[in-house]
């Protein structure tokens, strides 16, 4: 089988060797397609694959439809709403993701931007510490958990909401539930989003959250850019000066946040959540490893298509 990784922004050296190392051992063929530029390429490179890997590159339905060999597309990765499910059935393709294995390097890059967020992004002034303050964490998934370990090394009071997830799993990992959204909302000093972007919760962090926040709160979105009302967050920064917002995904009105709000926004200039050797080297040997039981036992565990 031909095995197609596919990268506009390449997996570090190490995590494309041990690709190789598992693809080829198990008797298939790797293909590598990197710091590609156009969709055209990916057409073309797809169109005699029978497996594929991607990062955040989108496996859309023209994708599946030139990629006619295609039986599986794995995203390295938690987060999968850069495949289209809908084709990749339609096609007869399983869809995989790899859910836990960027969730540290995630949880880190939230710790780290709450860390700058509170020392004015480390211009002069006086800053504040993370000690003693209250983190939500909305939805305690993979990257929801580490973030709370993480904050209580900090001293932080942490809370967390997912309908999800039973009061009783939250409690025992020492973290405090809290029963509705809003009420999340009201106590969290920083506001950890851990959510998926999917037709539930698109702009569903608008000005009715945002606005609940205590005074000097601060949204740390790791997730997804689509979850947040932009037109609301802009809303609520404007009306509330003491509200700070940064993200890991900038926003279609990033140039203007910015240009409004200074030092009480940031976002990083590319997505980076998952931008460390380590969680390269996981999510890609993860994948590796999926497509080459799907192919020797049939194994579907991580499919999220049906």
């Amino acid at each position: 089988m031909k095995v197609l990784l596919a990268t506009d922004k390449p997996l570090a050296k190490a995590a494309v060797d041990g690709i190789r190392t598992i693809v080829e051992g198990a008797g298939h063929e790797l293909m590598l397609l990197e710091k590609y530029t156009t969709p055209q390429e990916l057409y073309s490179a797809s169109e005699c694959a029978d497996a594929m890997i991607v990062r955040s590159d989108k496996v859309t339905k023209e994708v599946i439809s030139s990629a006619k060999n295609l039986k599986i597309v794995v995203r390295a990765g938690a987060g999968y709403d850069n495949l289209d499910l809908a084709a990749c059935t339609e096609h007869g393709v399983v869809a995989m993701n790899t859910p836990g294995q960027n969730s540290n390097a995630v949880a880190e890059l939230a710790i780290g931007m709450m860390i700058s967020v509170s020392r004015n992004c480390f211009n002069p002034g006086t800053g504040s510490e993370l000690k003693n303050k209250t983190i939500g964490i909305h939805a305690y998934g993979n990257v929801g958990r580490l973030v709370a370990k993480l904050a209580k090394g900090f001293d932080m009071n942490v809370i967390a909401f997912d309908p999800f997830v039973s009061p009783e799993k939250i409690i025992n990992d020492g973290v405090t539930p809290v029963s509705t959204l809003e009420g999340l909302y009201e106590k969290s000093d920083f506001l950890s989003l851990h959510i998926p972007a999917n037709e539930q919760t698109k702009k569903s962090v608008g000005y009715s959250l945002i606005t609940r926040m205590p005074k000097g709160g601060c949204i740390v979105n790791t997730a997804r850019k689509e979850v947040i009302n932009e037109d609301e967050l802009l809303k609520a920064l404007e009306e509330r000066s003491d509200l700070k917002y940064v993200t890991d995904i900038a926003a279609d009105n990033q140039s203007l946040l910015n240009e409004k709000f200074g030092n009480r926004v940031f976002a990083t200039p590319k997505k980076m959540g998952a931008e460390t050797a380590e969680a390269n080297i996981n999510s890609g040997i993860a994948a590796a490893t999926q497509i080459v039981k799907f192919f020797s036992t049939g194994d579907r565990t991580f499919q999220v298509n049906k």
